[in-house]
C-alpha cells in the first residue's frame, strides 16, 4: 500500500506515437522536460527519464487523486482552437447598483401607500379590505421570490412594482359588481356574492391575456426582460388569487362581523349613460393626429440623418458607457471636452451622446471597446473630470446578440398576438370583439412608438417588456368593456338600439377604467420620479401606455366594435333567446334568494 503512487497515463495513436518519441528522444538527450500547455498556462511540466517510443507513458508527482483526474481530464479535452471573442457584458459599480435597488424600492413603498389611500378612500370597507389583500399579496410574493430564489433585477423589480398596481384591477372589478347589485336593492351578503360571481370572468379574461404576454417575453426574451416577465408573471397569478379568495374572505368576515350596513361600501350613485359612440369620429381624429405625429417626427430624424428611433446597443451593438460626473454639463461642453476622450481611445469619431435628464448623469455609445480600451477610458476619466470608478457603468453587446434580439423581437410580439386572438376566439366566439381588440391594442402600440420618436427614448430590451406589457393591459382593459357588451347583448331584446348598448357598457366600466388605470399609474409614476434613469426610460412609455390603453378601451374598442357590427350583422338574432335565459336565470336566482333569506329568518 505504501508503494502505490498517484499517476495519469497516457496512450497516444500511431501519428502521436512517432511524435513523441521524437520529441522524448531529444529531451531525454539534452536534459530538457516536457510542457503541457493549455490555454496560455502550463499545466504540467514532468521530466522526461527517457526515450519512449512506445506510445505509452505516465506521469507522476500528483498529490491526490482530484488534481489527477482534473489533469486527465484537461490533456483529453485538449486545447481550444478558437479565441473566445466577448459578445456581451455589462459592468456596473456596486454603489450604482445598490442605490438603484434603494430607489426602486423606495418608489415601490410610496407608490403603495398611495394606492391603499385611494382605495379607502374610494370604496371605503371593501377597499380596506383589498388593502389587506394587497399586503398579503406582497408577503407571499416575498416568500416566492426567496423561496425558488429568483434572481432580481431592475426590470424585476419593475414587474413587481407593475404587478402591484395590477393587482388592484380585481378588486376594483368586484367592488363595482358589488355596488351595482347593492343599487339594485340586493342585500350586503347577496351582493358580495353576486359581484364576485359576475366578476369573475372579466378577472380571468384579463389577467390570462396578460399572462400571455409575460410568458412569451419569458420563453422569447433576453437578459434583463426574462426578469421582468418572471416577477411579471408571479405578480399576475398571485393577484388574481388574493383578489378572489384573500379579498373575498375579508369582506365575509367583516360582514359577518359588523359591516352588514349598505353605508360600509359606498354604494354612491348611477352613472348617467356617456355619449361615446356618437362621438367616436372625433375620438377616431384625436388618435390618427398623434399617431401621426409619431411618423412625422420619425421622418424628420431620417432626414436629418439619424435613425428613425434612438435603437440601443441591444439592437446595433457597440459599447454604452454611462457617467455620472460630480458636476452638471451642457452638451456642447460634452461634445468639446469629455468626447475626445472616447475618440482618443477607440480611434473612431463616431460617439453618440445622450444626457440624461435631472442629473449628472452622460450616456456614451460608441464601437464595441475590449476589456483593456474599457479601462483605459474608465482611467482617463477619472484623471481629466474626477469621476468615482462606482460612478462607471459599461455595457457591450455584438452585433450578433443584436441580430437576434431584433429577431426575438418580433417573434415575441407575433406570438403573443397570435395567442391572445386564439384565447379571445376561445372566450367571445365572436371575431368582430378579436377585432376590435385589436385594433385598440394597435393604436396603444402606435401611440406609445410616438413617444418613443419624439423624446428619442433608447428602444432595447426593455422596449420589448414595455410593448409586451402594454400589449397585455390594453387587451385586459379591453376584455372588461366586451365583457360588459357580451352580458348586456345576452339581455337585449331584438328592438334594443345597438349604440345605447355600447354606450351603457362603456358607462358600467367606466369607474373601472379610470381607477385601475389611476392606481397602475400611481406605482409606475413613483418609478418614474424616484428610480434611476434605465428604470426611468422603461416608466415613460408604460406611463404613456397606461393612459392609451385607457382611452383606447373607453373611447375606441366598444365604438370600432359597433361599427364592425352593423357592417357585418350576425346572420341569426337570437335575442329572444339571450331574454329568455335571463329571464329563467333570473327568476332561479329570485328564488334560491327568497328560500336563503327565509332560512336566516328562522335560523334566527
Amino acid at each position: 500500500m505504501n508503494n502505490q503512487q498517484i499517476v495519469v497515463s497516457l496512450t497516444f495513436t500511431d501519428e502521436g506515437k512517432k511524435k513523441f518519441a521524437d520529441a522524448t528522444t531529444r529531451a531525454h538527450e539534452k536534459g530538457e522536460s516536457i510542457a503541457i500547455y493549455y490555454d496560455g498556462d502550463f499545466i504540467s511540466v514532468p521530466t522526461v527519464q527517457s526515450a519512449i517510443t512506445n506510445g505509452q507513458a505516465v506521469i507522476t508527482g500528483e498529490k491526490t487523486i482530484e488534481d489527477a483526474k482534473n489533469l486527465a481530464s484537461t490533456i483529453r479535452i485538449g486545447g481550444l482552437s478558437v479565441e473566445l471573442e466577448e459578445i456581451r457584458s455589462n459592468v456596473v459599480g456596486a454603489q450604482l447598483g445598490q442605490d438603484a435597488i434603494k430607489t426602486s424600492l423606495f418608489a415601490g413603498l410610496i407608490g403603495l401607500i398611495l394606492v391603499i389611500i385611494f382605495m379607502i378612500g374610494v370604496y371605503r370597507l371593501p377597499g380596506f379590505a383589498a388593502s389587506l389583500a394587497l399586503l398579503t399579496y406582497i408577503g407571499l410574493e416575498c416568500i416566492i421570490l426567496v423561496g425558488f430564489e429568483v434572481t432580481l433585477t431592475l426590470p424585476g423589480i419593475a414587474g413587481i412594482l407593475l404587478s402591484i398596481g395590477m393587482a388592484v384591477d380585481a378588486n376594483v372589478i368586484v367592488f363595482a359588481r358589488i355596488r351595482e347589485e347593492l343599487r339594485d336593492g340586493k342585500v350586503v351578503h347577496t351582493a358580495i356574492e353576486n359581484g364576485y360571481s359576475k366578476a369573475l370572468s372579466a378577472i380571468i379574461d384579463g389577467n390570462v391575456t396578460t399572462l400571455i404576454a409575460a410568458v412569451v417575453l419569458y420563453a422569447l426574451g433576453t437578459g434583463s426582460a426574462k426578469g421582468f416577465a418572471q416577477t411579471l408573471a408571479i405578480g399576475i397569478l398571485l393577484s388574481m388569487f388574493t383578489a378572489l379568495f384573500i379579498t373575498k374572505w375579508y369582506m365575509k368576515a367583516f360582514y359577518t362581523l359588523f359591516a352588514k350596513d349598505k353605508k360600509w361600501y359606498g354604494v354612491g350613485r348611477e352613472l348617467k349613460t356617456l355619449q361615446i359612440a356618437q362621438k367616436k369620429k372625433v375620438f377616431f381624429t384625436i388618435s390618427a393626429c398623434i399617431i401621426l405625429a409619431g411618423f412625422v417626427a420619425m421622418g424628420v430624424h431620417k432626414a436629418g440623418g439619424e435613425k428613425a428611433l434612438n435603437y440601443s446597443l441591444d439592437f446595433i451593438g457597440g459599447t454604452s458607457t454611462s457617467v455620472t460626473f460630480p458636476e452638471d454639463y451642457s452638451l456642447q461642453e460634452i461634445n468639446d471636452t469629455i468626447v475626445p476622450d472616447f475618440e482618443k481611445v477607440t480611434g473612431d469619431a463616431n460617439v453618440q451622446v445622450q444626457k440624461v435628464a435631472g442629473g449628472n448623469q452622460v450616456i456614451f455609445k460608441t464601437r464595441t471597446m475590449n476589456v483593456e480600451e474599457r479601462q483605459e477610458l474608465c482611467s482617463l476619466l477619472m484623471k481629466d473630470f474626477g469621476v468615482e470608478e462606482t460612478s462607471i457603468q459599461a455595457e457591450t453587446i455584438s452585433s450578433t446578440v443584436s441580430s437576434e434580439m431584433q429577431r426575438d423581437t418580433v417573434a415575441a410580439v407575433i406570438v403573443a398576438l397570435i395567442l391572445m386572438l386564439i384565447y379571445i376566439w376561445l372566450r367571445f366566439k365572436d371575431m368582430r370583439l378579436g377585432a376590435a381588440a385589436i385594433f385598440a391594442l394597435a393604436h396603444d402600440v402606435l401611440v406609445v412608438f410616438t413617444v418613443y420618436a419624439v423624446l428619442r427614448i433608447s428602444v432595447g430590451t426593455t422596449f420589448v417588456a414595455c410593448m409586451l406589457t402594454i400589449v397585455g393591459y390594453s387587451i385586459n382593459a379591453t376584455i372588461v368593456i366586451f365583457d360588459r357588451v357580451r352580458e348586456r347583448l345576452e339581455k337585449k331584446k331584438k328592438d334594443t338600439d345597438l349604440q345605447e348598448l355600447t354606450n351603457r357598457a362603456v358607462t358600467d366600466t367606466l369607474t373601472r377604467s379610470l381607477f385601475t388605470s389611476l392606481t397602475t399609474f400611481f406605482m409606475v409614476f413613483t418609478l418614474y420620479i424616484f428610480g434611476v434613469s434605465s428604470i426611468r426610460e422603461f416608466a415613460l412609455p408604460i406611463m404613456a401606455g397606461i393612459v392609451a390603453g385607457c382611452y383606447s378601451s373607453v373611447c375606441l374598442s366598444a365604438s370600432f366594435w359597433l361599427i364592425l357590427r352593423k357592417k357585418f350583422p350576425p346572420k341569426h338574432d337570437d335575442s329572444g333567446k339571450y331574454a329568455r335565459q335571463k329571464k329563467a336565470a333570473d327568476k332561479a336566482e329570485r328564488k334560491a334568494q327568497h328560500e336563503k333569506e327565509v332560512r336566516a329568518k328562522t335560523v334566527i
